[in-house]
This record gives C-alpha cells, structure tokens and sequence, in this order.
C-alpha cells in the first residue's frame, strides 16, 4: 500500500536553531522553518519533541504542535524558542505542509550535542548564527 504512493519529496525545506542575542549572562536561541523555494507551502504544521538521556536517566519533553500556516516563497517563520538545556537531547521537528493538493512531510532531528558553537553558521535568509538541517 504505501509502497504505491507516489514519494512526496522535500527539498528546500529547511530547519535552523538560531542564536538570536548572545550576552555574558545568557543566550536565546529559536527554531526557524525555512522556505528556500520558488512557490509558497500551505497550512504548515509541526510537531516538536525532545527524548534521550540526561543524567544517566532517560528524559522525554511534552510534545508540542505549532501550526504556522502559510511561507512565502523565499522566506521563514518562527517555529518556537528552544532552551539550551535540552540540547543534550534529541530533538525532532515533524513538519507537513501542502504544495497544491499535494501533502508532504519529513522529519527533522537535531542530534544530542550538535547544537554547539563549534557548528554554528550564518543561516540564509535570517542572515544569523544558527545550526541548519535539511540540506
């Protein structure tokens, strides 16, 4: 059966962890939906979770569901801020949107510890700091 789907593929989508200010008491950082097509995506939904081990004790987070609607083409949305403390574990972003009648979707994961300064890159179209996956 789902072997006679067509495969809805995902390209230019992107997500980013961005560091938005940086002072010597704290930083804030947000998660970023990036649209880098020629077309717009409709009725954007995401679901976020983080799961792994911290303190030798496996730790799950509240599921969370943003529903950010319509990204013009060539642009972002902000998807939720994100807490440093939960960079030790994975975190998943499951994003679905319409192109048409068309849905597609695709999974998101930032692995433990890859949300470091050592990654960091200038992030397109934000043109800030940030971490990106989906390339």
């Amino acid at each position: 059966m789902k072997k006679d789907l067509p495969p809805n593929v995902v390209e230019d989508i992107y997500v980013a962890v961005v560091l938005e200010s940086d002072s010597p008491t704290s930083r804030h950082w947000n998660v970023y939906l990036i649209n880098q097509k020629e077309e717009p995506i409709k009725n954007v939904l995401i679901s976020s979770k983080g799961y792994g081990l911290k303190d030798e004790r496996e730790v799950k987070t509240s599921v969370l569901r943003h529903f950010i609607g319509d990204i013009e083409a060539k642009e972002f949305a902000l998807v939720e801020a994100i807490d440093e403390q939960v960079f030790g574990l994975t975190n998943e972003y499951l994003l679905s949107y319409y192109i048409g009648g068309t849905i597609y979707d695709k999974k998101f994961i930032f692995l433990p510890e890859s949300i470091v300064d050592t990654n960091l890159i200038r992030i397109p179209i934000i043109n800030k700091p940030g971490i990106l996956i989906g390339i």
